[in-house]
């Protein structure tokens, strides 16, 4: 695999998922382009697109069947307006067909989309398109590998990573990463940076940063500020609405979320309450993915609310007059932490469980937070395996198959395992310390491997099993 930008960790997407919905996504549009490729798009008569393995046992949940119709019309996650998704897909639905990729209108209903409930050899994520055409059927296979990557078999090479040049610095694994921290005098965001100056300028890295930054404050506004029932059929109602009203104990004045996270800064907060609010931004974030609202994978769309709960706790907690150079910092550490986390194991529920997700991103942010409180590389690596090493053989069983139940609850808890990590590995001698992150992310995958298939984004065990939809 080529160097692992943090621009491809920490991604702009649609929720519920990113290896459900975004991957998918991403796999609908590669596709259009391969059928250009093949100078075959002009030709295509009709589609067929088949589900398997996870994709399948919770693809309807997950707006799986969404995601690819979307997709094959040409929208993109990043800039689709979120209003427009369900009158776009019942458009499809009431004509009988797709306008493949805002080019030409071809037949096609919901029925065209199988789901195969048998896994494919390659990985719990796959997928398979097929385009009729005047001289046959043009077939291709993708896999969605989690926090909107998507890989084909035969190239073992994943499709949508940035095209990055190979970095100065290496971070193949965290022994190499502390190495080149040592040897160069830098910090990790600082080392971090000037790997990203080999395929971004320093102006971009800030503007596509600030977008990111821009994009996780709004899902924690949206969220805060929306009530009713999320989508899907369980009836969960939005709990970051009541949350946050019990927090305000004053009426403040604010028109953006800028102002909005000034106004937090001027509230009186109590140590209980402290923990209630990070609580609340993880919440607020993750029904908004489960509201198919835009998040950022951080790394995957089901924890999308641990990194920016942190993050946000930092500004409006500990550091009043933080600006952008530190939410900088944050996200550049977090962006390599979760590199490795990808590179050596999975941050695939399907592959690895929710310690592939909740787990990663609680290690990211303990790692940018611990640096942002002046700990050391080894420190906030540290901090990283302190906060994976306590998520280690957590299941992904989603209540039929939505990005709800237990789903939206861990942000909550990854986020507050994520402050104790960096406030543990900064009182720790780093001297004595016995477990590396290496050895962390080692015995994560081996526990992924391990795990038993009910237990991985399948709904066939668990919570999903044991509370039935009746009890809903």
């Amino acid at each position: 695999m080529k160097h692992i930008s943090i621009f491809d960790m920490l991604k702009i997407g649609v929720g519920p998922s990113s290896s459900h919905t975004l991957g998918p996504w991403r796999a609908a549009q590669e596709f259009i382009q391969e059928l250009k490729d093949e100078d075959l798009f002009d030709k295509v008569s009709g589609l067929e697109i088949h589900l398997y393995g996870s994709l399948s046992l919770t693809g309807i949940g997950h707006a799986t069947d969404k995601a690819v119709m979307l997709g094959l019309s040409g929208y993109d996650p990043v800039t689709i307006p979120i209003e427009e998704i369900e009158n776009s897909i019942e458009q499809i639905k009431t004509n009988k067909s797709v306008f493949l990729n805002q080019e030409r209108e071809i037949p096609f209903e919901w029925s065209d989309i199988h789901f195969d409930r048998e896994f494919l050899p390659y990985h719990a994520n796959g997928m398979k398109f097929f385009a009729k055409h005047d001289s046959g059927v043009y077939e291709s296979t993708f896999y969605s590998i989690g926090g909107g990557f998507i890989t084909k078999e035969e190239t073992s090479e994943t499709v949508d990573l940035s095209d990055n040049k190979d970095f100065p610095f290496p971070t193949d694994n965290a022994a190499q990463l502390l190495q080149h921290c040592k040897d160069q005098g830098l910090s990790i965001p600082e080392l971090v940076m000037q790997n990203e100056l080999t395929v971004r300028s320093a102006e971009q890295i800030d503007s596509d940063l600030k977008e990111i930054w821009k994009v996780m404050l709004e899902s924690i506004y949206i969220g805060c500020h929306s009530e009713g029932f999320l989508p899907g059929g369980l009836n969960v109602r939005r709990r970051a609405f009541d949350m946050y009203s019990k927090l305000v104990t004053e009426e403040a004045k604010y028109e953006t979320p800028q102002e909005w996270v000034a106004s937090i800064r001027n509230t009186k907060m109590t140590y209980r309450q402290i923990f209630k609010w990070v609580s609340t931004y993880a919440i607020a974030v993750n029904e908004v993915n489960a509201a198919l609202g835009r998040v950022v994978t951080a790394p995957t769309n089901g924890s999308a609310g641990v990194i920016p709960a942190v993050l946000l706790f930092y500004l409006t907690v500990e550091n009043h007059k933080a600006a952008f150079p530190r939410i900088k910092r944050f996200l550049l550490t977090a962006g390599v932490v979760g590199s490795i986390f990808k590179r050596n194991a999975t941050i695939s529920a399907a592959m690895g469980g929710c310690q592939a997700e909740i787990g990663v991103s609680s290690a990211m942010a303990a790692a940018a937070l611990c640096d942002l409180r002046g700990g050391t590389p080894a420190q906030c690596l540290n901090a990283a395996e302190i906060a994976m090493e306590h998520h280690l053989g957590l299941t992904c069983d989603p209540i039929a198959g939505l990005v709800q139940i237990p789903c939206i609850e861990r942000n909550s808890m990854g986020a507050i395992k994520a402050i104790n990590a960096a406030e543990l590995a900064l009182d720790h001698d780093e001297e004595y310390v016995k477990v590396s992150l290496d050895n962390v992310i080692e015995t994560m995958w081996e526990t992924a491997k391990d795990m038993n298939t009910k237990y991985k984004e399948t709904s066939e065990g668990g919570l999903a099993v044991s509370v039935k939809m009746a009890d809903c």
